[in-house]
């Protein structure tokens, strides 16, 4: 049953996102509103069809900050980056430069303003990554980014990776983690598990710490438990 709903999903899922890209893209250069508009759909249609044809709930607990400020998320599955364009109304989100260009997709996600990161450039994309975060927070948007670097396993809890001191320490923002436990049932591969996905958005990290103080708050936030952590409440 569990295999029928997990290929049920993929099935719509994809059918109903091929429309929404196009539509999407083609808003793209008229209205930056549309655009998101589009986006939001899609990420929409996401958590209707997990939840209605695979069986996987979502909670989110703690306030989602919609101003500017970096958001740290803990990374166990691709469930959170749908996530991403659901919770926030115009997040800035930082991904792997190979995503961008994604033909349909790499277009929207450029025009939305996301953030590419070519890891092989080292201190260049550092500074590219600094530039563009700076226009995204001068448009009073929230910076998004999984400092981890990549989709770990449950339980696996790696150091950070630089993206993060380096975007708190020149922009002077708090960081907001975010602790999730969504690998326990979005696994890669077809076959989805049934069950609550939570989200916690946990108390600010201020801005002005020393960078091993904000890595350590942030490594421990994202790696604690969704579900019983101190939630943010505004």
């Amino acid at each position: 049953m569990t295999r029928l709903r997990s290929l049920l999903f993929a099935l719509v899922f994809l059918g109903g996102t091929v429309p929404l890209a196009l539509a999407t893209a083609a808003m793209a250069p008229v209205s930056a509103r549309l655009l998101r508009r589009g986006a939001h759909l899609w990420a929409v249609w996401f958590v209707w069809c997990a939840r209605v044809l695979a069986g996987v709930r979502l909670v989110v607990r703690g306030a989602v900050p919609q101003h500017p400020c970096l958001v740290a998320f803990k990374h166990q599955s691709a469930f959170e980056t749908y996530l991403t364009l659901y919770l926030f109304e115009a997040p800035a989100v930082v991904m792997k430069k190979e995503l961008l260009e994604i033909p349909v997709w790499g277009f929207i996600a450029r025009r939305h303003g996301s953030i590419g990161v070519d890891r092989s450039r080292g201190t260049a994309a550092m500074k590219r990554l600094l530039r563009e975060a700076r226009a995204r927070i001068a448009e009073g948007r929230p910076i998004l980014i999984f400092p981890e670097g990549t989709r770990v396993p449950v339980g696996s809890a790696p150091p950070l990776k630089a993206g993060l001191a380096g975007l708190y320490q020149a922009t002077n923002l708090a960081v907001v983690p975010v602790a999730l436990d969504s690998g326990r049932l979005w696994p890669k591969g077809l076959v989805k598990r049934p069950g609550t996905v939570t989200l916690a958005f946990l108390p600010e990290v201020p801005p002005g710490l020393s960078k091993d103080e904000m890595e350590a708050r942030v490594h421990a936030a994202i790696n604690a438990d969704p579900v019983t952590a101190t939630v943010r409440t505004a």
